[in-house]
């Protein structure tokens, strides 16, 4: 075969390929997203490996990150193994594994008290809950499904994701809110964090309303986004406990590397325990 032609349907079948194997939500519409971007650079030419090496190249002109970079060939590779094009599969770029963090994304606790006690302030205590159910927890945003009256009552939730299951303790204090909450807004079974109209809570929506509060709470916009909430529970259980193995099970991580990239210091605490070793004599 000289090329591969990619069209709107072998698309969807790739989609519905990914729904197949429980992929998240989220994951399912950036590796969509990613091809269609592949799809529309090539204006129609065929599918080499030739065209895929250029696209590549294109990227990296482009001055795009490598991490993006990254992201955007693994998406395409996943679409090559389903569509058995595994010759077109391309190599990632080598990325250094990051020393430590961006102080600009390092959520510290009095910002997360801040953006909690701002939500309550403002009157938002469903925003309030899912931050503090976040923080507490460790649970990816996808996972909120998962908060329920049932589970708020017994103090725990079994979360169903990718093949895995785990279970999640939820803090005692934490369950008592929920339940008051559940019991005001007269939710008597299922999930508890809903729109107006009875839907799950999106990404984009819990992203949105976290953002509105950075002013407010006097946090900066770079460490207030949902995913970071999830940091930051792993930084606090791993101060508390210093074991990565447990941490690794209940953020569900399959590899321990992947748990340590979510406890790396940041770029001053990293400075600083250089400087202890007082090597500059």
């Amino acid at each position: 075969m000289n090329g591969y032609v990619l069209t709107e349907e072998k698309l969807a079948a790739f989609e519905a390929y990914l729904r197949k194997e429980e992929h998240e939500k989220a994951t399912i519409e950036k590796y969509i997203r990613n091809v269609q971007f592949f799809a529309r650079w090539l204006e129609g030419k065929a599918v080499t490996k030739e065209t895929v090496a250029e696209w590549k190249s294109f990227l990296q002109k482009e001055k795009y990150a490598p991490g993006t970079i990254n992201a955007k060939l693994s998406s395409l590779n996943s679409f090559f193994c389903f569509a058995h094009l595994e010759k077109f599969r391309v190599k990632f770029l080598h990325i250094q594994r990051p020393m430590f963090r961006e102080d600009s994304k390092d959520l510290l606790r009095a910002e997360y008290e801040r953006l909690l006690r701002a939500a309550r302030q403002t009157g938002d205590k469903r925003l309030e809950l899912v931050m503090k159910t976040m923080g507490a927890t460790g649970i990816r945003v996808s996972e909120l499904a998962y908060i329920t009256v049932e589970a708020a009552r017994r103090g725990r939730t079994t979360i169903k994701l990718k093949g895995k299951i785990r279970v999640i303790l939820l803090p005692e204090k934490l369950c008592r809110e929920l339940l008051k909450y559940v019991k005001k807004c007269r939710i008597a079974t299922g999930e508890i964090f809903l729109t107006k109209n009875g839907k799950s809570l999106s990404r984009r929506q819990i992203w949105r309303e976290m953002k509105k509060l950075c002013r407010y709470a006097k946090v900066e916009d770079s460490k207030v986004y949902p995913h970071n909430l999830r940091h930051f529970f792993a930084t606090m259980f791993y101060k508390a406990t210093k074991d990565i193995v447990k941490l690794a099970d209940v953020l569900g991580h399959s590899s321990i590397g992947n748990t340590r990239i979510y406890l790396l210091t940041t770029g001053k605490e990293h400075a600083r325990q250089i400087s202890q070793l007082n090597l500059v004599i």
